[in-house]
């Protein structure tokens, strides 16, 4: 695979997997030095160089949103998630028709309502669906959302089920989507008794 090619699949991977930037990086430095020490007119580099094909996550929900510039703002500073910048697609008018927001090992897209059949609940009046993201601080997170201005539908609270406690607590987005955010109860600090 040419350098040049090399370079356009790790961009296309590193939308859905930002590792694999880092993976790549060093494959692709060795493509280009192969390239160099052969001359340019051979243009390949050897099997050994290769990278190994990669997929993004197996799930990515799509998330709807009446006004996609603010839910992306909103869901960055409210709840840290990070836009994956090579993932976004803008309309003709300068819009954002899609992007793409990574959080911890998960990735979520978001975009106009209408695409695909799909509503806001800011439009619907209903939420059909809550989304669980695992946190390492649900505490800190929890006050994030609050000082972000997001309104919380259940506060922090321990909680069981099956085999393993969590801290947990749910938001909704400025449209109305609840989040559910949840820690393993093992890995919250537990007072120390004196």
């Amino acid at each position: 695979m040419k350098p040049v090619d090399l370079a356009r699949k790790l961009r296309r991977e590193a939308a859905f997997e930002p590792a694999a930037l880092d993976r790549g990086k060093a494959v692709l430095m060795a493509a280009i030095r192969q390239v160099g020490v052969r001359g340019a007119a051979e243009g390949e580099p050897s099997e050994a160089s290769k990278p190994e094909p990669t997929r993004g996550p197996t799930i990515v929900p799509q998330v709807p949103y009446e006004d996609v510039s603010a839910a992306l703002s909103f869901l960055e500073r409210a709840f840290g998630f990070r836009e994956i910048p090579t993932a976004r697609l803008v309309t003709a008018d300068g819009g954002i028709d899609h992007a793409m927001l990574a959080f911890g090992g998960g990735v979520i897209g978001i975009g106009p309502q209408g695409h695909h059949g799909t509503i806001s609940p800011k439009s619907g009046g209903i939420e059909s669906q809550y989304i669980s993201v695992y946190v390492d601080d649900v505490d800190a997170h929890y006050q994030r959302a609050v000082v972000a201005g997001a309104r919380i539908a259940t506060g922090l609270r321990d909680y069981f089920w099956g085999v393993e406690g969590h801290r947990t607590y749910e938001a909704l987005d400025l449209e109305g989507h609840r989040w559910r955010f949840h820690q393993l109860m093992r890995e919250v600090p537990q007072p120390r008794e004196h």
